[in-house]
């Protein structure tokens, strides 16, 4: 088994089947765009293993608390590995996390976007080490985000 799946494995985490999106919803873009050595990953969110948008939605720090929102960007890293094995097909290409750039669905007056994106980070840097998954990143808080996710993250990886 890969390197990472079985890392996965360790921690009792499922890769998520790919998003299932409203019916009247069409993206015309990729998950996923591979450019030499680079994989462009566009903005995920929070999926359960059936590929389904999960809950809690809303805004962190009016609908979600901190913890909350820290599970859905950890729920968020989960849906960018899935977008990613099927762009690779298999993870341990990924050489290094370059750039990670986090979007909060921030109610008033919240301002912990770190924290919460922290649950992105946290499990990237579990899963690959600080050699391959430590990562430059901004953490900003948004008016709203899509089908009211809770977070939306998008990154920059070095493939092999």
């Amino acid at each position: 088994m890969a390197e990472i799946e079985a890392r996965l494995q360790q921690l009792g985490l499922q890769l998520p089947a790919p998003i299932k999106l409203p019916p009247s919803v069409t993206l015309g873009f990729p998950w996923v765009r591979l450019y030499g050595d680079r994989a462009i990953i566009s903005g995920h969110g929070p999926l359960a293993v059936d590929g389904a948008i999960a809950g809690p939605l809303g805004k962190v720090g009016q609908d979600l608390t901190l913890e909350e929102g820290y599970q859905s960007a950890r729920l968020t890293a989960l849906a960018m590995l899935a977008s990613l094995k099927a762009a690779l097909g298999d993870l341990d290409r990924v050489a290094a996390w370059l750039r990670v750039f986090g979007m909060v669905n921030a109610g008033d007056g919240f301002t912990a976007f770190p924290m919460v994106i922290n649950g992105f980070t946290d499990l990237i840097v579990s899963l690959y080490g600080p050699e391959r998954g430590d990562h430059a990143r901004s953490a900003v808080g948004m008016a709203d985000l899509p089908f009211n996710l809770p977070v939306e993250i998008e990154a920059e990886v070095a493939i092999v």
